[in-house]
């Protein structure tokens, strides 16, 4: 017998809608819905523990898979079961965490998971644009304490509209691309990419898909009504002491001021908070300690953050002694690594990357191979974030969600100045050396200058620069180049990339409610005004691409062929191509156009010589005789029925003149006319109707001898 089912349906206001299901699977969970749009359907499930973990922060868990199935394939490789989250899964978890977070209680501690599914899948409907929308309404659905619906929207702008979760095909022609979580009255999340848009676009943008976020949001609460809303559940609150708080706040307020107003570095403010803490907890008994020690640690951290935020908004200063605008000290270096294909060390403040650039054929593209899409980039950035960059000593577990997320971040800021016709795989490396501030805005540049550094063709240079905003409701301060510690007691953090002329990339998190676009236009100009400044330093250091790669870098030279001569080049068994490689020093990629079926053949090499060997060889394979022209041969061979001549312009090509066409006399044996090694003009006649072979004459070039011509008229 099948439950009651559900359903609440969501219109696009294009003629797509998106459904919303529950009642039908997975009923043992806390929450679970059943998003579909077109033939896409996702499957999320919420579960909660009922007790706490023995942690003071929530054990939440976000956890995206496409299935395979979903678009009837099997996974690659060896073993044919899905194993660890691709980076495209990874960045959409990522992007639900970073809005469900905030929203519950932060004294809830229960080990909580959120588990989404891709069950179908549809070539038309990017999923990961529906996984806020599922997440929440499993929530929604449960009786865990949540504050308030929300969801999160792809919108695009395509020839100047905006589109509300568009196709993969409608997103390659947009010039906006970005994804929005919300709720009903704020919004919270941003992040994507645009091609050098202004400001105030930006804003029009996250304004549009705010809209389509309240109706997902209604849809929510109208599903849970629908279904029955749960009351919400009861959990062990943490103990508070008002008397206690307001005893540290006392005792450590104007002393945290005082220590924050002295603009000192890092590891001097770190040194100088923890003696205070330290003598707050020289005033209590060890039995006081024992009883109240968390409640100390959380009163003594909270009274820190109000005098460093009040700091700034009444006196307009920052912990290192900055005022709200201006940008932490840079020095830049480029060609640092003498190996490399290009490398360069940007350090602003107490942050530091060195960024590395290597350049390769199409056989080095990053291979994606999701169940929603496969493809190549030819461009792909990799950052890396050691432990050692804020002087911590932790284990090393592969590569994080957050590399995964600042690189890509770092390389949607890139990847649009990188020129259509730029010949190379590039794969550009950021090593985060420091950290105090944002190392994916050092990484986008120091990845800006290393690839100009290696010579590869940026339409404009790019910058970054990660801001911040404290508000107390009555006034605020937006803050340029923001420290570690102010990312962590701001209210919103943004980071920003783009060139002289517009925005290509942003991420922010905005953690207070009802934030006016205004406001967020401004903190968005004085962005650009730090942007812009971050990007003089750049140009000071090297003001546009180098003219060529590096001596020891490879050239890479591209060359067309007509697909029919595709397996002459590479030969046999790929003996030809084989041979060549190791003749010439050189790399050589062959490629077939799925559309023209012509070649494209890529060299790559270190040595122009080699590289102008196998171009050499290329033309020789692929050369064309014409109907009625002339060429120079040489004789390389004697048969008693003529002799094998080459192409003198096209090496290796040969062909048969034929004994009867050497000369206008009777020629009885080949040697008497020509030799091995002689060299002279032939013309060529094309195929023989009769032979099917080439037909060449040198003859053809000689003065008919007078017998020959009487001959002929008696004829």
């Amino acid at each position: 017998m099948i439950p009651k089912v559900f359903t609440q349906i969501i219109d696009l206001g294009d003629g797509r809608t998106i459904s919303l299901e529950t009642g039908k699977l997975a009923k043992q969970a806390h929450g679970s819905v059943v998003v579909q749009m077109g033939n896409a359907m996702l499957l999320c499930t919420v579960v909660s523990n009922y007790s706490a973990a023995n942690v003071d922060f929530l054990p939440l868990t976000v956890d995206y898979r496409e299935k395979f199935a979903a678009a009837g394939r099997y996974p690659g490789g060896f073993f044919k079961r899905e194993a660890r989250p691709s980076d495209g899964e990874v960045l959409t978890m990522r992007l639900v965490d970073r809005v469900l977070r905030p929203l519950f209680p932060k004294d809830y501690h229960a080990e909580t998971q959120v588990m989404i599914q891709l069950m179908s899948s549809d070539d038309d409907v990017m999923p990961d644009a529906l996984a806020g929308l599922a997440a929440s309404a499993a929530i929604q659905l449960s009786d865990f304490p949540f504050e308030t619906p929300i969801s999160e929207v792809r919108v695009a702008r395509v020839n100047g509209e905006f589109i509300i979760n568009p196709s993969r095909t409608q997103l390659s022609e947009a010039d906006i691309d970005m994804m929005v979580g919300a709720s009903a009255d704020s919004v919270m999340m941003v992040e994507g990419e645009m091609d050098e848009c202004s400001e105030e676009e930006m804003a029009d943008a996250i304004k549009v898909a705010h809209e389509a976020i309240k109706v997902q949001c209604a849809a929510q609460v109208a599903l849970a009504e629908a279904f029955g809303k749960k009351e919400t559940r009861e959990y062990e609150t943490e103990i508070t002491n008002e008397d206690l708080e307001k005893r540290i706040f006392d005792a450590t307020y104007q002393k945290c001021y005082d220590i924050a107003k002295k603009g000192t570095s890092k590891q001097e403010r770190t040194q100088a908070f923890s003696d205070v803490k330290e003598e707050i907890i020289a005033t209590f008994t060890e039995e006081e300690i024992i009883e109240y020690g968390d409640l100390i640690d959380k009163y003594y951290n909270k009274a820190q953050k109000t005098a460093i935020r009040n700091l700034t908004l009444n006196e307009g200063l920052r912990l290192d002694g900055r005022k709200t605008t201006e940008i932490r000290p840079i020095w830049c270096e480029v060609n640092y690594l003498p190996s490399t294909h290009g490398s360069a060390i940007f350090t602003r403040g107490e942050t530091q990357a060195l960024a590395t650039v290597t350049l390769g054929t199409s056989r080095e593209a990053n291979q994606i191979d999701m169940p929603t899409f496969q493809g190549e980039e030819k461009f792909y950035l990799h950052y890396n974030f050691p432990p050692f960059c804020t002087g911590e000593a932790r284990p090393l577990r592969g590569t994080s969600r957050r590399e995964v997320g600042h690189g890509n971040l770092a390389q949607r800021a890139l990847k649009g100045m990188i020129a259509e016709d730029c010949p190379y795989t590039v794969r550009v490396v950021s090593e985060v050396l420091e950290s105090n501030g944002s190392s994916s805005m050092a990484t986008v540049c120091a990845g800006t200058m290393a690839l100009m550094d290696a010579g590869v063709e940026m339409k404009k240079p790019v910058s970054g620069i990660a801001m911040g905003l404290i508000s107390d409701g009555d006034k605020y301060a937006v803050l340029s180049d923001i420290l570690g510690d102010e990312d962590h007691l701001g209210d919103m953090d943004f980071k920003v990339t783009g060139t002289a002329d517009g925005i290509t990339a942003c991420q922010m998190d905005i953690k207070i409610k009802g934030l006016s676009y205004e406001i967020l236009v401004k903190a968005l100009k004085q962005a650009r005004d730090g942007r812009l400044h971050i990007l003089g330093k750049i140009t000071d250091t090297i003001a546009k691409p180098n003219n060529s790669v590096k001596a020891h870098a490879p050239k890479m030279v591209s060359k067309i062929i007509p697909g029919d001569f595709i397996g002459a080049l590479i030969g046999p068994g790929g003996k030809v191509i084989q041979e060549l490689q190791k003749a010439t020093g050189t790399t050589i990629v062959i490629n077939e156009d799925p559309v023209t079926e012509e070649g494209i053949v890529e060299i790559l090499g270190t040595n122009q010589t080699g590289i102008d060997a196998v171009l050499a060889k290329i033309d020789a394979i692929t050369f064309k005789p014409e109907r009625g022209s002339v060429y120079e041969v040489k004789v390389i061979k004697l048969l008693d029925f003529g002799a094998v001549v080459e192409y003198t312009e096209a090496p290796g090509n040969e062909v048969l003149l034929h004994i009867s066409e050497l000369a206008w006399e009777h020629t009885n044996n080949v040697s008497d006319v020509v030799k091995m090694g002689d060299v002279f003009d032939v013309k060529y006649f094309g195929r023989d109707p009769k032979t099917r072979k080439e037909k060449v004459s040198r003859k053809a070039l000689l003065p008919r001898p007078p017998r020959e011509e009487r001959k002929e008229k008696k004829d």
